[in-house]
């Protein structure tokens, strides 16, 4: 019940706020959550310095402020996502290049997309249906409180997008749906077993890094194709498409794994602002006798 009443009484109201509203509001969180909370200023501080040590803590100051402006926005922007119609989705999410996925779609084959926590990665789950002809699948992790689980399902799944559990992957991305489909993985999360993941070099430190795209794409010999988000202005993003991998079965061993997330690191590396510091992204350290493998680039 508690549920019910915190959605419609102050989430779906938020949802229905015109975005100079929205962003007010998004200005005053910012001063909530970082001049008075101060909300994981040591592991976002700590991240970056660690992730830029050439820079001076002025210039670590700078992006940490600039990431809690970022991050607020795009909380209130997902608070909007769940009424946001179908003419604004598209209106706020561009895919430039859809002809790159297209043409796979064409030839009759699955995809693996992959992508960061960086930028609004909401609005593109959102939009990225309705813009391209392969049906996108999405890998999330069921909510505890049922409610919010079948709010936040029914808001995701509205424009084409379908949700699959993390338990249920194997079996969906083997399922024939009558069409081409791609299955969409974050490769920048923390790894629950370090023991089990893939180890390498990533923004200057040891990371543990997710092997399952690249488990998949060699297992069923799938395209890998890069979702790469750039942030115009405020509230506005567009999409570009990259095939990182078109043939699986020649590369090596944790070869499709660096080049997504080297993609990631260009982006932080660009404006890392953007990037999702709050995540506890290096709390493993490397086991030992676990290999740490050379970078490709």
């Amino acid at each position: 019940m508690g549920s019910k009443i915190a959605y419609y009484l102050f989430i779906y109201p938020i949802s229905k706020l015109p975005y100079p509203l929205l962003y007010g509001l998004s200005n005053f969180l910012f001063f909530l959550i970082y001049r008075l909370i101060g909300y994981r200023k040591a592991v976002v501080l700590g991240n970056i310095k660690q992730s830029f040590p050439e820079k001076s803590d002025e210039e670590h100051e700078k992006i940490m402020k600039d990431f809690y402006r970022h991050f607020c926005d795009f909380i209130l922007e997902s608070i909007k996502s769940f009424t946001l119609s179908k003419e604004e989705a598209l209106k706020r999410f561009k895919l430039l290049n859809p002809e790159v996925v297209d043409k796979i779609y064409d030839e009759g084959r699955d995809i693996i997309f992959t992508g960061g926590h960086y930028n609004n990665w909401e609005i593109l789950a959102i939009s990225i249906g309705m813009q391209m002809k392969t049906l996108p699948f999405g890998i999330y992790k069921p909510l505890s409180n049922k409610f919010f689980d079948q709010i936040v399902r029914a808001s995701r799944e509205r424009y084409r997008l379908k949700l699959c559990p993390v338990k249920e992957v194997k079996k969906m991305i083997t399922t024939d749906f009558g069409e081409p489909k791609g299955t969409i993985f974050a490769v920048d999360q923390s790894p629950s077993n370090p023991e089990k993941s893939y180890w390498t070099t990533f923004l200057n430190q040891e990371t543990a890094m997710l092997y399952g795209a690249e488990k998949y794409a060699k297992e069923l010999n799938l395209p890998v194709v890069f979702c790469r988000i750039d942030k115009v202005k405020r509230g506005y993003y567009t999409g570009t498409m990259q095939v990182v991998c078109d043939d699986p079965s020649k590369t090596s061993y944790g070869e499709i794994t660096q080049l997504c997330n080297i993609e990631v690191e260009k982006q932080i590396q660009e404006d890392p602002q953007y990037w999702l510091w709050s995540h506890k992204r290096w709390k493993h350290k490397r086991p030992e006798g676990a290999i740490l493998h050379e970078r490709i680039d």
